[in-house]
């Protein structure tokens, strides 16, 4: 029978987590964990339970993701809370995003890591759900509403003989359908609209007097208090309902981070490449492929530390 992990094996799991993860690892450090790896097959159970908190949750403590850890006041907070993730999914199998959002794990439809579903709602409009999303439905003899608790959604409205107004509600605010094909994004406190046909009117959560008419081929961002001023959409702003992610001289850097939306684990982008610049449309449903356009594309080596641990370095 294995025996269950303890706490001092778990605990230097999540340093040698956050250690990779501060900065770019050179040879030393992987040659020193691979070799802790090694000592003790508890060792290797610990940080298969890392990926697999990695695989579910999508992310762990956001000081991780940060450059550098700042003091060892910082490092040790970031290796306190890893910790206690590894603890909670040895506990329950499963991870709560956090407190404030418990609600979506209860939604009426959720998506994870690298999943996109499609399907008709019950006034006949096309409803498609992006990766690690969770919305609830709410059909009334009033309204046609969808609360997008976090991620992205694209819908494509069908009239209504009951002249029921059509709404996205999230947590900053309010899109209402104007007949129209629109997707809405809702992550870290910024809703973002973008419309391909016909037009939406956008409401922030604490000004509702405050109204904006978007049109088709513009995009905009809301919080719960302003909306900015509406620019003309990206190129592939919706390419992601097609399972591609289309850019036109992006970041390196930045385009990392919306892969990371994509794949499980970690992905990490050296600093010395993040600002190399990138165009072109790249599968997002088959992220190995990506990886393998992308070292293709530009001049860097994509290295796998493991399955879900993916290094991008300068070639």
């Amino acid at each position: 029978m294995t025996q269950p992990l303890d706490l001092s094996t778990l605990e230097a799991a999540a340093h040698w987590y956050v250690r990779l993860n501060a900065g770019t690892p050179d040879e030393a450090l992987l040659r020193n964990w691979q070799a802790w790896l090694g000592q003790h097959p508890a060792n290797a159970r610990a940080w298969a339970r890392v990926e697999k908190v990695q695989a579910q949750m999508g992310q762990l403590p956001v000081e991780v993701a940060l450059p550098t850890l700042a003091g060892v006041r910082a490092r040790r907070r970031a290796v306190l809370k890893t910790l206690s993730l590894l603890l909670a999914a040895g506990a329950a199998g499963w991870i709560v995003r956090d407190s404030s959002t418990g609600q979506a794990l209860l939604a009426d439809l959720r998506t994870g890591k690298g999943e996109r579903r499609t399907l008709t709602l019950a006034d006949g409009s096309t409803l498609q759900l992006n990766t690690d999303s969770a919305l609830d439905i709410d059909f009334d003899d009033r309204q046609r509403l969808l609360r997008l608790h976090h991620g992205e959604l694209s819908v494509q409205t069908a009239s209504d003989t009951r002249a029921r107004p059509f709404l996205v509600q999230t947590a900053e605010g309010q899109v209402r359908a104007l007949g129209t094909r629109f997707c809405v994004r809702s992550d870290a406190g910024i809703s973002r609209v973008s419309v391909q046909q016909h037009a939406v009117e956008i409401r922030p959560r604490d000004q509702a007097g405050q109204v904006l008419r978007l049109e088709a081929g513009q995009s905009v961002r809301f919080d719960s208090q302003r909306i900015a001023a509406p620019e003309a959409s990206a190129p592939g702003a919706d390419a992601w309902t097609q399972g591609m992610l289309t850019v036109i001289e992006w970041r390196l850097g930045d385009f990392v981070a919306e892969l990371r939306r994509y794949r499980s684990g970690v992905v990490r982008c050296d600093e010395r490449v993040a600002d190399l610049r990138l165009s072109g449309a790249f599968p997002i449903d088959d992220t190995d492929t990506l990886l393998e356009n992308l070292a293709a594309s530009l001049p860097v080596k994509v290295r796998y530390l493991t399955r879900y641990w993916v290094s991008i370095e300068a070639a």
